[in-house]
């Protein structure tokens, strides 16, 4: 029997790399999952589809309230019921390094709108489905940059820093109604937006890689188990917290 079994789990940012990756994983837990992206994931939930898992495939622009409210009514529309959020939908491998004073503002407003207002507006759609229940497992994704303070990155650090006070604050919030918000923040993760990324891993891999306890790259799979635990009832009694998964670089 899987850790997740009967719970209804969306997913953004799913359509490719770790986000699809995160689906597969809930929904081999058991989970029913919704596969939503701004970008087409009929491909992701097919593949999901023929594992004989239940899964639901939504666009969404996360940094539209409009659009999240539409991806939670559809999630309940088919499933009855919302159990876990993972907001994962970013900016991030298609962006380049530059000094701070070099970022275009209509960039910076970019990465804030996607990275802090879209988990800010996934959790204000889902909450009231999860308090209803009495029960969710609300998971943001930070970053390792944010307790190392990695410069040429400005805009998307401070966006990333934003989400751990953002966890904080709402796990105060919610905790009553039986709702669970953590972070996970991962390292330099090799996944497919980045491996095009050619300026990003020559700028970068080398010293992420010297700074790991663990002499390796990071792949999207080794953010599963943190993931799991946290979407299920083994981080019961855990909330507001952050889960750095990134080799042993960052040590906060």
């Amino acid at each position: 029997m899987g850790r997740l079994n009967d719970r209804v789990a969306i997913i953004t940012g799913a359509a490719q790399g770790i986000g699809a990756v995160y689906a597969k994983a809930l929904a081999g837990e058991g989970a029913k999952v919704v596969v939503a992206d701004l970008l087409d994931g009929t491909a992701v939930a097919e593949e999901i589809s023929a594992t004989g898992a239940d899964v639901l495939t939504v666009n969404v622009d996360v940094s539209n309230e409009e659009s999240t409210n539409a991806m939670v009514r559809e999630t309940l529309d088919r499933f009855g019921r919302l159990d876990v959020l993972v907001a994962n939908a970013a900016v991030f491998g298609n962006l380049s390094l530059k000094p701070f004073d070099e970022i275009d503002v209509d960039e910076w407003d970019r990465v804030m709108a996607v990275n802090v207002r879209g988990p800010f507006l996934c959790a204000k759609a889902a909450v009231p489905a999860m308090r209803e229940n009495g029960y969710g497992r609300i998971i943001n994704v930070a970053s390792g940059t944010v307790f190392k303070g990695t410069p040429y990155f400005l805009h998307y650090v401070t966006s990333k820093g934003a989400i751990v006070a953002f966890t904080r604050c709402l796990a105060r919030e919610v905790g009553e109604h039986g709702i669970c918000v953590n972070t996970i923040a991962p390292g330099l993760v090799l996944s497919e937006s980045v491996r095009r990324n050619e300026a990003m891993l020559e700028a970068l891999s080398g010293p992420v890689l010297a700074s790991r306890a663990i002499k390796r790259d990071q792949t999207p799979e080794d953010l599963i188990g943190a993931l799991l635990f946290l979407a299920s009832d083994d981080s019961a009694f855990m909330t507001g917290q952050v889960v750095v998964v990134d080799g042993g670089s960052a040590m906060p």
